[in-house]
């Protein structure tokens, strides 16, 4: 693998300038100089050579190539077409071998088929795992597309903006909890590991950036209808100064409020309350609650 020196951001500027690239703003370009904060990372994924590394973002590979010499196998997603270049270029021989694959385009309108061809290969035996510097416009979606769509990797380790780490990470009446915080934590064990500072990065961003590690759950929280419970999770934060009584009306509609009351009741929660205070438990047991309404009054039409 030749390629520019992945510390020097000398070295990689001199190596952009004689391929007339640059740095795309949109896309949220930052090259991590650091090679312990490099190192560190790969170690928090507990890679062997039944993982497969799912990297979103590789640049230029500076973490692909301490992924390759851990993993079975890195696939990662690129959009950047000088990048891409750059990449068949550095990892001919891997790409050969299958130790390396590279899926061109948007990650966000990609990563699903990807998914789908997991599940039919039977990877999910294996453990899949999550690594990359994402940027903020797509972190948040991405993360969140995924969990909705049932789709867990066994271990996510990435550099995200420091605002997005809190939201992760959040617990219920903190203020940057949210629908985002929930679904994270219902799918995984969460934590902010190193904070790395804007000096790690060329081009140097304008704010901190963190670690955060994600676990998956050995057992998920019990959740009678997986669509449901983040349907009402999105519900009840669609308007953080509603109470949840006033949010959760969209999704029982044709409900009186005598019934809307009585799933209150049943849950054990004050319909007073707002999603922010609200534990992952408690969307869950108005999620089912809502369930039981909805198959009632199906039956109900049905009789």
């Amino acid at each position: 693998m030749i390629h520019p020196d992945y510390n020097s951001a000398t070295a990689l500027k001199a190596y952009l300038d004689s391929k007339n690239m640059s740095m795309q703003k949109k896309f949220g370009q930052n090259f991590l100089l650091n090679k312990n904060a490099r190192e560190k990372i790969a170690l928090l994924l507990n890679l062997s050579k039944s993982d497969i590394v799912w990297e979103v973002g590789p640049g230029l590979g500076c973490m692909t190539e301490v992924f390759l010499e851990k993993a079975g196998k890195v696939k990662a997603f690129e959009i950047d077409r000088g990048f891409i270049e750059s990449l068949k270029s550095f990892l001919q021989e891997e790409e050969k071998n299958g130790s390396f694959q590279l899926i061109q385009g948007d990650v966000l309108k990609n990563w699903q088929k990807e998914a789908e061809d997991a599940s039919v290969n039977n990877s999910k035996d294996l453990h899949i795992k999550l690594a990359g510097n994402l940027p903020y416009n797509i972190a948040a979606t991405f993360i969140a597309e995924t969990i909705t769509h049932g789709f867990t990797f066994s271990d996510c380790v990435f550099t995200v903006q420091k605002e997005v780490a809190e939201r992760i990470c959040a617990k219920e009446s903190e203020k940057n909890y949210s629908a985002f915080s929930v679904l994270c934590q219902w799918a995984y064990d969460v934590k902010t590991d190193i904070e790395l500072a804007a000096g790690n990065f060329w081009p140097r961003p304008n704010v901190a950036s963190q670690v955060v590690v994600l676990r998956r759950k050995a057992k998920k929280l019990e959740c009678e209808n997986p669509d449901l419970f983040v349907k009402t999770v999105h519900a009840l934060f669609s308007a953080r100064r509603k109470t949840i009584a006033n949010n959760i009306k969209p999704l029982l509609a044709n409900a009186n409020a005598e019934t809307i009351d009585g799933l209150f009741k049943r849950a054990g929660i004050p319909k007073t309350q707002r999603a922010e205070n609200l534990r992952i438990e408690d969307f869950l047991l108005l999620a089912n609650e809502i369930l039981f309404v909805k198959m009632e009054n199906s039956e109900g039409i049905k009789k």
